[in-house]
């Protein structure tokens, strides 16, 4: 199944109020008819009741990437933050807006180098301005190009072999660029789990223990990521709850144990999603891969081949 990584990091928009301003001025998010996350500080979509609208919020121990919005002064500012320890790039764009420096349909592009954050907007504000936005981000650095030193470890216990339940050119849930050239593997809940290959971790997810295929499973599902030494990145989804055994900086080696796989996000059943991706502007981009067959051949996955680990 597809692991819905990019409304993680539209989930982690920021907040920032002034003392003492007023708790209604929450944010809220909702997807839009194409499926991109909609930002607003009013309470519903458009055509949703109130009950259907998801409050904004972050986990501490995950990566910040996301707007901030402050309103000091009668000035609104909307801040983009990279908290990440990668490049990311980032765009916003103006949907609804009742502020005439921000006009509807303006677009605020971003490149933030990691631990960085840039003002895309600023503009004088009234007591009741509303101010609606769409927000695209993708990690990692532009100019990444795929170029792996050799193929990739089979993420599971060395000498085992489990089934290939989805791969290209096979999408029945990788419909999306970020994980059309995405894996399924077909692992039993709580199977260990390997690094592909070795980088650093810039974002795990462990407090989910939640799986199903309804819509609001879309963001729930734990992962690691991990960038590369030649800017893309991988990620590791559906693992098992309060399982992952690595942290953000951490850097890991091809082969060390990372996680268990597990059952949780938008998950028809136990599995572990496996993606390599690169920046392809505003949205991350999966790339084909090879993974490591007997006596260092190359595999291509395909969808039911059973594939071991070496």
């Amino acid at each position: 199944m597809r692991i819905a990584q990019r409304v993680g990091i539209a989930a982690l928009l920021l907040l920032a109020l002034p003392l003492g301003a007023p708790s209604a001025q929450s944010v809220h998010a909702y997807r839009d008819a194409s499926g991109q996350w909609v930002f607003t500080d009013r309470g519903t979509s458009p055509d949703r009741a109130a009950g259907d609208a998801l409050t904004v919020a972050h986990t501490p121990d995950t990566m910040r990437v996301g707007i901030e919005r402050s309103d000091v002064g009668g000035i609104l500012r909307l801040t983009a933050v990279n908290d990440c320890l990668c490049v990311i790039t980032l765009r916003i764009a103006i949907t609804q807006s009742d502020l005439t420096e921000v006009p509807r349909g303006a677009s605020y592009p971003a490149t933030l180098e990691p631990r960085t954050r840039q003002v895309l907007v600023e503009a004088r504000e009234s007591a009741r301005s509303q101010l609606q936005f769409e927000m695209l981000a993708a990690l990692g650095s532009p100019q990444a190009t795929h170029h792996p030193p050799r193929p990739y470890r089979v993420p599971f216990t060395v000498g085992t072999t489990n089934r290939v339940s989805q791969a290209y050119p096979d999408h029945f849930t990788h419909t999306t660029p970020d994980s059309l050239y995405a894996i399924d593997f077909a692992l039993p809940d709580g199977s260990a789990v390997y690094a592909a290959r070795g980088g650093t971790v810039i974002n795990v997810r462990h407090d989910s223990f939640r799986g199903g295929t309804g819509a609001v499973m879309a963001d729930q599902a734990n992962l690691i990521e991990i960038l590369h030494d030649d800017g893309t990145i991988a990620v590791y989804g559906h693992l098992h709850w309060d399982s992952i055994r690595v942290r953000i900086g951490q850097h890991v080696m091809v082969g060390e144990y990372i996680a268990d796989s597990g059952n949780t996000g938008f998950s028809s059943g136990p599995h572990l999603h496996f993606a390599v991706w690169r920046n392809g502007g505003e949205s991350d981009v999966s790339v084909p891969l090879e993974f490591a067959g007997p006596a260092g051949t190359a595999v291509t996955p395909a969808t039911g081949m059973e594939i071991t680990a070496y």
